[in-house]
């Protein structure tokens, strides 16, 4: 017994056990790992089907916190009133079967109880599935890879990965963004904790939500359906402007596109070799040849923050570390290691700084 204890107690102070009670806390605490040092709050809900979904929450948790209080106040006061004294005299107290009162209302409450948190949920649900779209609604097709985010502006012709750019809301002028979620492989699920609840992108299914950010900024989300290897890095950014500012981000994403086609001397060498590997099966750089299905779209890949899907920073640095070996930044990532001399990797690299 002495041996098998002293076993446990290493394995509890391991670091797999340590990640896993990391992990539990964040649960435990209502927040939800997002990304690298960042963790998103679910309490915090910053879009309106956010906040249906965390007032239904909130009276959930109420109603059972009453309960727990009622339930526990009662076995306090019969184990303090009912507890065995000195004066006993041992024998067994009088048998009282039954109470129809008593039985009556532990069966009627709990009935009302879950009745109304079914009314509560059934209209939250209504509300935000519901939702009509608004002639002049963002409209955006979010597909989910392993392990990678596929975004698509069809009205814009705008397509990017990982990084979900829309407009900012305005009390005076909603402006909502529809979201249409597809699955190119297996199941993946869309959550963004303060912009709304999780939906899942199921294959051969389309599945819709939507979102309306009421401030700017940058909202950290992940893939909630464990989908494989990588999962757990397979992040999202949803960033927030102003209306003026996304309306330049998507003219300067259009205007890119045209210009990618364009011969630049001095990255013709990184170019060539682009072409002349299988980058060019799996990628696509809009006025290219390049039209590969397989991985993301690095029509603007240095106008991300991150690469591999929020797996590393988008810098020089980390990406001449990822086209070398993807493996030592995200393990189990379908990208394959090309082999690449040091002038070929610093060649290629040269020629993918110069796609924003």
């Amino acid at each position: 017994m002495h041996m098998l204890l002293k076993r446990l107690g290493s394995l509890l102070v391991g670091r797999k056990i340590a990640l896993r009670l990391a992990l539990a806390t964040f649960v435990l605490s209502g927040t939800v790992y997002a990304g690298p040092d960042q963790v998103t709050n679910i309490f915090k809900p910053l879009s309106t089907p956010a906040e249906s979904v965390y007032q239904a929450a909130l009276l959930t948790l109420a109603v059972c916190a009453v309960i727990f209080l009622i339930v526990g106040g009662l076995l306090a006061y019969t184990t303090i009133r009912f507890r065995r004294r000195a004066a006993d005299d041992g024998l067994e107290p009088p048998q009282i079967y039954g109470s129809n009162q008593i039985e009556l209302a532990w069966t009627v409450l709990p009935v009302l109880i879950v009745f109304v948190l079914i009314l509560v949920t059934s209209r939250t649900i209504a509300d935000v599935q519901n939702k009509p779209a608004a002639p002049d609604s963002l409209k955006v097709t979010v597909v989910g890879h392993q392990w990678w985010w596929e975004i698509r502006y069809p009205e814009l012709g705008i397509v990017t990965a990982n990084e979900l750019h829309v407009p900012v809301t305005d009390i005076a002028k909603p402006r909502q963004t529809f979201l249409r979620l597809e699955s190119a492989d297996v199941a993946h699920s869309f959550w963004v904790p303060q912009l709304a609840g999780k939906t899942d992108l199921i294959p051969n299914r389309v599945n819709m939500m939507w979102i309306e950010p009421k401030e700017v900024g940058t909202y950290l989300g992940n893939c909630a359906e464990y989908c494989g290897t990588e999962h757990a890095r397979m992040l999202l950014r949803v960033i927030v402007h102003e209306p003026d500012d996304f309306a330049r981000w998507a003219g300067q994403q259009a205007a890119t596109q045209q210009q990618n086609g364009a011969e630049d001397p001095q990255v013709k060498a990184g170019r060539d070799v682009f072409f002349s590997t299988s980058c060019v099966n799996c990628h696509t750089i809009s006025g290219t040849s390049a039209r590969g299905r397989f991985g993301p779209d690095l029509t603007h890949l240095m106008s991300r923050d991150t690469l591999a899907s929020g797996a590393a920073p988008n810098t020089a640095e980390k990406l001449r570390a990822w086209v070398r070996d993807p493996q030592t930044i995200k393990d189990g990532s379908l990208m394959p290691n090309m082999q690449l001399t040091e002038q070929e990797l610093d060649q290629l690299v040269a020629y993918l700084l110069t796609l924003k």
